[in-house]
């Protein structure tokens, strides 16, 4: 598929808003919808589905149109693609085809192959591709980033624990859940891990793994049936820890932790204390801010958030660790040279 129309790209210089579109308008998909409809300088001027139905509702909802693929392509500057892992490729790559710039949730495909050569079409026709790894763009974490630079780091815990969900299919915890913590430690430690550890259970519900960044030394756990719905980053570093809560949307900082021994009249006590400082965060929904952003890096063509190399990387990641958490020896540990 290929098109020769010229694509609107800044506007800074133009009043005409960016015509968006959303291919795949499930639970995620029509969150998308739903931000682009918002969006001041934004036109949704369709959405696309599988089951023409939902598609037909969707858009009824936002006041949009429900269009066939190749019709939406062709009425848009920019689309998100929200449709199941498997079938990320041939999409992306056919909106990149017609010239489209393009949001795709994560993972950004379904081998790192594919996800490899996504990123090479997109380079090579000069479009964005975007990777939908949403947690960057928690205000949480966005304030924790502008602190990271000054701390020494030693060790990085992310837990993202949740109860069963109603779902006929469920994807694998490591894809579905493990994959945003392995985004947040690649992008806080700018790299990949060079020794992982990895161990699951029930049924690929459960997971945990540990990873080498250099000296840093990084513990994700996820699940799907732990019955309490957790969201959290702990930084441990020599001049502070820092505490996040993707949920709340808050940084907690413990500073200046000293124990101390009270011998008054009554018997020895013990007690720590600490300096705690509650980070200003600006809080905020996550989505809008990444299609906000999504947006900006179309019209300035500046280098998304979150590249296609990023998508790589974490797909990369989170491939090793279900690959040793499949193995029948589970405490397997796995080593491999880091590519440039």
């Amino acid at each position: 598929m290929s098109t020769e129309r010229t694509r609107h790209t800044t506007a800074a210089t133009s009043p005409t808003p960016v015509r968006a579109g959303v291919i795949g308008v499930g639970s995620m998909g029509q969150n998308h919808a739903r931000v682009y409809n918002e969006l001041p300088g934004v036109d949704l001027v369709g959405v696309t589905d599988h089951d023409a139905s939902v598609a037909q509702q969707v858009a009824t909802e936002y006041g949009t149109a429900a269009l066939e693929f190749d019709a939406l392509l062709s009425e848009c500057d920019v689309v998100t693609v929200a449709v199941p892992t498997h079938a990320h490729y041939e999409t992306v790559s056919n909106c990149l085809d017609a010239g489209v710039h393009v949001l795709v949730e994560k993972p950004i495909a379904q081998t790192v192959e594919e996800g490899r050569m996504l990123a090479e079409q997109a380079r090579e026709a000069g479009l964005v591709l975007q990777v939908g790894h949403i947690e960057r763009f928690n205000p949480a974490v966005q304030t924790v980033m502008e602190l990271i630079d000054d701390l020494d780091v030693i060790s990085l815990e992310a837990e993202r624990l949740g109860p069963p969900v109603d779902r006929t299919a469920r994807d694998d915890v490591i894809f579905d859940l493990m994959v945003h913590d392995v985004d947040i430690v690649g992008s806080i430690l700018d790299g990949q891990p060079s020794t992982i550890n990895a161990i699951g259970t029930d049924d690929g519900q459960y997971a945990t793994a540990t990873m080498q960044y250099d000296d840093v030394v990084a513990s994700l756990t996820a699940s799907r049936v732990t019955q309490k719905k957790v969201r959290k980053l702990t930084v441990t570093a020599r001049e502070c820890l820092v505490e996040v809560d993707y949920l709340e949307q808050s940084v907690l900082i413990y500073r200046d932790s000293y124990p101390e021994y009270l011998t008054d009249d009554g018997p020895n006590r013990y007690r720590h204390e600490s300096v705690v400082e509650n980070a200003r965060v600006d809080n905020g929904e996550p989505l809008r801010h990444e299609l906000e952003s999504f947006v900006k890096t179309v019209q300035t063509g500046v280098e998304p958030a979150v590249t296609a190399e990023d998508g790589v990387r974490a797909l990369q990641t989170v491939q090793d660790i279900a690959a040793l958490v499949a193995d029948e020896t589970p405490h397997r540990e796995r080593e491999r040279e880091v590519e440039a």
